[in-house]
This record gives structure tokens, C-alpha cells and sequence, in this order.
């Protein structure tokens, strides 16, 4: 038996005018999660718990099956892990993201882009050498990652005040914000030079010149300590593979016991390797007996604001990811039990996450009663489920209805 769960990441929506009031995951044409639906199990995950942001690190905690309750302590130590950085008692690890903020009068800033227009690996890679090079101190080192995701590792006591995610302060005001870090005389120091590097650095001037958004500052946030839980493969006996374009993920994979594989060509957007993501998840499941398969395209689409992305992005999540691994199981005569969903929504409108539960379901390829008979939707899980009077499932349970069937 091999077992399989595919996320789409942000995949869920609210009803958009432009698509005469569906969803981008209505709209878009996804027919074997439809077919896989309406033969499978089909019901509300609720990943993210009451009183934690909606993220994809709390949300995709949930789907690996741990509670955030009792195991989450930030973003970026999942991060730090993914990278093989192994951090000491007194060391806490940031998100750094590569951002484009604008300077406006009186002192004001905000937030024109959280990723630097998706900045490449090979250019944010030679800025974070340059910050690394030119910033870092006893207390401060930045360390790379992927596009515009990178780390900085601080030693030191944690400097007191709440920050937050770039992603859902886009065109908008951060000064509050900016201004806690200027607030301490090392953090001031280390962002001013920081903001001295980045601007005469070859790799902005020529962003510039091309019309690009530069790098022209960094975004710290997700901090938090290395958490430790129990492995997946001492809970449930399995081994398995973590396939991402994203170093969250594959935190979570190495956390959780499992082997995360890189994939040349994973961007963390609609132009990522899907073939490639593809075939590492069908060579996996050739020695192993489960994979994770992360697609962060339609979330990214969703911060962006575009509808054409995120419908090409579910789409493709659908022809070129489920479809395909799914094909060749059943070509090969692999029993499979597979879960299809997302982590949590991210809607065009908002262009940040929210917190409602999200459509799963739950496909096991020896299953011949009837399923759920529906398509893959908000609506069409919120409506089954009500007729149902199914309850929601809390989001780390969910991993319990894939290794154990009669959970």
C-alpha cells in the first residue's frame, strides 16, 4: 500500500465577480481530482487552530499530522532545518525575506512587493553574500535560501515585540512595524547598513535598469526555536519523501522523518518543474511507502492578485502532479490511498491567507462503494458536509484517516 498526500497550496478562494461568482478551483478544469472526488471520501479539514495565524507553517504542521498546540514555535527554525542548520539554545531563527519597500514622507513606509518581484536564486544568492559579507556580527548572520526566502540566525534574547508576515501588508503601510526594529540600536544598525549594501549592489542597479523591483530591503519575521517531535516513521511505521520548491516544507519533511528531495527547476510558481516534481514522487513511492508533494503556485498567484495564475496554477496541479502520479500507480497495479488538498485559502481578493476550513478528500483506489459523488470545491465540501453532518476535522487528525482507515 502506498500513501500519498498532495497539496495545492492556497488553493481555496472566495466567489469572484470576474468568474461570474465562482471560485478560481470552480472555474478552473481539474478532472482527475474531480473523478478521484466523487469516488472518495470528501469532508472540511480545519488546519489552522483557533488563535494561531493562518499560515502556511501552522497550516502545513496540521497536515503533517502535528498538532500546533503542542509542537510549533515559529516559521523560520522549519526553515532552518530544511537548510541543515542546526541551532544552538540561545540562537533564534528569522525569516528573511527579500522585499521592495517604498520610503514616502514624514518617514512613512510600505510594502510594494514581499518577494522583490520573485527574485532568482542567482541574484538574491549574491545579495545574502553580500549582507553576510558586509552585515553580519557576533549576533547576526544571514544564510540563503530559496528566490526571495532566505534566514537570518540571531544569537541573543528574543527583542520583545511581534512581527509580521510581509505577505499580508502588500501595498500597504508597515511603518509601525518598520520602526519597532529602528526602535533597538542593533537591529537599527544592522537594517541601515543592510539598506546601504542592497542599494549599490550590481544586482539592484541592473533590476532597475531592467524595470524590475529591487531587493532594496530585507523583512524579518517567523522567528522561533527548533521544535522537536516525533517522527512520522516512528508513529506510523512508513518511510517517505518530501517534495517542495519551498524550505518550509521540507522542514517539515526533515522533522518529521522524512527524506526531502530537490528538484532542479522548483521555483515555488506557476514555472516550477512539475514534471520533475512528478517523476521524484513516482521514483519515491518505487522503495518507500509515502510522499508529500507541495505545489506552492496557486498561493502565490493568490498574493499576487492574479485570477489567469491561480486558475493555471490549480490546473496544473491537476495535469501535471495528481494526474500523473496517479496514473502510473494504477498502471503498475500499486494499491494507493491518497489525500488531496490545500493548506489553507488564499483568497485573490485579500491576497493573504485566511483561516477557513479547507475541502480534503480521501481516495483509496480498493475502495467499490459510492463516494462522495461531487466535483472539488468550497462549495460543493461545505454543502456535502452539511448533508452529511460530518464535523470538521481538526487539521492534524487528518494524517490518522490515511494510515488508519477505520479512524
Amino acid at each position: 500500500m502506498k500513501y500519498l498526500i498532495l497539496v495545492g497550496d492556497g488553493m481555496g478562494d472566495y466567489p469572484l465577480d470576474k468568474l461570474d461568482g465562482r471560485t478560481p478551483l470552480e472555474a478552473a478544469n481539474i478532472p482527475m481530482i474531480d473523478s478521484l472526488c466523487q469516488k472518495g471520501d470528501f469532508f472540511l479539514n480545519h488546519t489552522v487552530p483557533a488563535g494561531y495565524p493562518p499560515g502556511s507553517d501552522v497550516a502545513n504542521m496540521s497536515l503533517m499530522g502535528y498538532n500546533p498546540a503542542a509542537y510549533y514555535t515559529g516559521r523560520a527554525p522549519l526553515e532552518a532545518a530544511a537548510m541543515g542548520i542546526k541551532l544552538a539554545t540561545d540562537e533564534i531563527a528569522y525569516r528573511c525575506n527579500m522585499v521592495t519597500l517604498d520610503h514616502g514622507q514624514n518617514n512613512t513606509v510600505s510594502m510594494r512587493d514581499f518577494s522583490a518581484g520573485h527574485i532568482s536564486n542567482a541574484e538574491s544568492h549574491q545579495l545574502i553574500a553580500a549582507l553576510e559579507a558586509e552585515c553580519s556580527t557576533e549576533s547576526f548572520h544571514f544564510r540563503p535560501g530559496v528566490s526571495y526566502r532566505h534566514l537570518l540566525i540571531y544569537k541573543g534574547e528574543h527583542p520583545g515585540f511581534l512581527t509580521v508576515p510581509p505577505h499580508d501588508y502588500i501595498e500597504k503601510d508597515i511603518t509601525e512595524h518598520y520602526n519597532k526594529y529602528l526602535a533597538l540600536q542593533e537591529w537599527k544598525e544592522l537594517l541601515e547598513k543592510a539598506k546601504t549594501v542592497l542599494a549599490t549592489h550590481p544586482v539592484n542597479i541592473k533590476r532597475i535598469q531592467d524595470g524590475k523591483n529591487p531587493a532594496n530591503l530585507v523583512w524579518l519575521w517567523g522567528e522561533g526555536k527548533m521544535p522537536t517531535v516525533p517522527t512520522l516513521t516512528d508513529r506510523f511505521n512508513i518511510s517517505g519523501s518530501m517534495i517542495s520548491a519551498v524550505d518550509l516544507l521540507k522542514g517539515l519533511g526533515v522533522l518529521g522523518g522524512l527524506t526531502p528531495l530537490d528538484i532542479p527547476g522548483a521555483t515555488g510558481y506557476i514555472d516550477t518543474n512539475y514534471a520533475g516534481k512528478a517523476n521524484a514522487a513516482i521514483q519515491s513511492l518505487t522503495n518507500e511507502d509515502f510522499v508529500f508533494v507541495h505545489l506552492e503556485g496557486p498561493d502565490e498567484a493568490g498574493h499576487k492578485g492574479s485570477i489567469e495564475d491561480k486558475i493555471t496554477a490549480i490546473e496544473d496541479f491537476d495535469g501535471k502532479i495528481v494526474a500523473p502520479i496517479l496514473t502510473h500507480l494504477r498502471n503498475v497495479g500499486e494499491d494507493f490511498r491518497v489525500v488531496v488538498t490545500m493548506d489553507h485559502f488564499t483568497p485573490i481578493a485579500l491576497r493573504t491567507h485566511v483561516s477557513d476550513p479547507v475541502p480534503t478528500l480521501l481516495y483509496d483506489s480498493r475502495e467499490k462503494e459510492k463516494g462522495s459523488g461531487q466535483v472539488f470545491s468550497e462549495k460543493s465540501c461545505r454543502q456535502y458536509d452539511n448533508t452529511m453532518k460530518n464535523s470538521i476535522l481538526n487539521g492534524h487528525e487528518m494524517i490518522e484517516k490515511l494510515f488508519n482507515p477505520h479512524h
